[in-house]
């Protein structure tokens, strides 16, 4: 895991988008599709993929470990200058996330690892109520305002 970035005041170009959805198997694929879509409304359809990859793992791992019946779950999407950010929030801050060894044939256990590999940073951010676990992709290209 590592630091949390300070917040700072949005730019004018700056984009974002939040969602909340039901705890539900259903709402992960609707979360990965609206992500994606977002990055390339953006203008990143490079990080398209990559960007769906991590809205479908934060929000399994929320879906999995951080959910409680009938209490949504929110997805923000956000665009600066730097990076494409996807956070996932959830009711549940005392579980916070971590790694947890998996064996070849085991079906979960390697969500945490594919965020590491794929975000430029991630985090965990404890709220009076829930959490946050956030990761952001770094723009490689320079994109249109």
């Amino acid at each position: 895991m590592t630091d949390s970035c300070p917040p700072r005041p949005p730019k004018s170009n700056d984009r974002h988008d939040e969602v909340s959805y039901t705890p539900y198997p259903r709402s992960v694929p609707l979360a990965r599709r609206r992500v994606a879509r977002l990055a390339v409304d953006w203008g990143l359809p490079h990080l398209a993929g990559d960007a769906a990859l991590l809205a479908s793992e934060l929000c399994t791992n929320a879906l999995l470990h951080g959910c409680l019946r009938d209490r949504l779950f929110r997805v923000e999407t956000s665009l600066t200058d730097t990076a494409l950010r996807i956070a996932v929030t959830d009711p549940r801050g005392e579980r916070l996330p971590g790694a947890r060894p998996s064996d070849p044939d085991d079906q979960f256990g390697r969500g945490l690892l594919i965020v590491r590999m794929l975000a430029g940073r991630w985090a965990v951010e404890t709220l009076t109520v829930g959490k946050t676990v956030w990761a952001e992709l770094d723009i490689l290209q320079k994109r249109d305002a």
